[in-house]
């Protein structure tokens, strides 16, 4: 009897061990009884039936996939190496865990060959810049398909398309040509804003030297006229002096030729003019 109690107990014991499943923060936990599911559990302590429940951890934490390189042609025929990786998370456990056996290698396989598709409808050109075109177009496209896997594709990252040896050397000499293209067209812009400058320098001191000499000339010209005008003012003052003087002495001439004979007073200026001696003046007596 003693036996069958420890026996029991120690059956009861393994059976609580059993059924204390423990979840962490990072997971989510799915519970199926007797193969079929019966619920989703959350972190923390969770108990389930001891041999008829079935407990199923699936990590929720964004993961990485990535895609091994393969060659790709694009739409010029040409042949690029090409690999990505791809950042994802699951959403809906039970979708996760049941809707697709191995969800790693299906998205692996539907990125290489959405990659072909989306590179091969690009030129070599355009699928090297446009990098982040291709990014998009291959997350929509792997979400869109995912979706019923319950699984979300947050981000996909294209690494590297490396075109052929030979294409990747003619492209560097493109490029090394490239850069003396622009190198000598900025040396021959730096040679002419130089020169631009220069005449301009030119041009601005001929101006200037110009306006120079036209306000020392004006200067000139007007000191000039100021001293003619003096001189042509003294000229005109003294000039009616001696005009006068002259008139008067025409007037003599004429007086004298006649011989005729006039009074005039002593102290009259016209004694002055015609040089006439006080002792040839006949003084002029006063009537009394």
């Amino acid at each position: 009897m003693v036996g069958l109690i420890i026996f029991f107990s120690f059956i009861s014991f393994v059976a609580l061990l059993l059924s204390v499943k423990i979840v962490t923060q990072s997971e989510k936990g799915i519970i199926l009884r007797l193969g079929k599911y019966q619920r989703t559990v959350g972190p923390g302590v969770n108990f389930i039936f001891p041999f008829i429940e079935e407990l199923i951890k699936i990590d929720v934490r964004e993961r990485v996939i990535n895609v091994e390189p393969q060659k790709v042609i694009t739409k010029d025929n040409v042949t690029v190496t090409v690999d990505a990786v791809i950042y994802y998370k699951v959403v809906d456990p039970v979708k996760a865990e049941f809707e697709v056996e191995d969800f790693d290698t299906a998205a692996t396989t539907l990125a290489q060959t959405n990659l072909r598709n989306l590179i091969g409808d690009k030129t070599l050109d355009e699928t090297l810049v446009a990098r982040d075109v291709i990014n998009t177009n291959l997350r929509d496209v792997l979400d869109e398909a995912t979706h019923n896997w319950g699984v979300k594709v947050t981000r996909v990252e294209v690494q590297k398309i490396d075109p052929p040896p030979e294409i990747t050397e003619a492209m560097s000499l493109q490029m090394k040509a490239e850069r003396e293209k622009r190198a000598m067209v900025l040396q021959a812009e730096g040679i002419k804003q130089s020169q631009i400058l220069e005449a301009e320098g030119k041009k601005q001191r001929a101006i200037l030297e110009a306006e120079g000499e036209a306000k020392a000339k004006t200067i000139k010209a007007e000191a000039d006229a100021e001293a003619i005008k003096k001189v042509a003012d003294a000229a005109n003052k003294h000039f009616d002096e001696k005009a006068q003087v002259w008139r008067r002495l025409e007037v003599s001439s004429i007086v004298l030729e006649k011989n005729t004979k006039f009074i005039l007073p002593t102290s009259a200026d016209i004694v002055n003019i015609l040089n006439l001696e006080q002792d040839k003046i006949l003084p002029i007596k006063s009537k009394s």
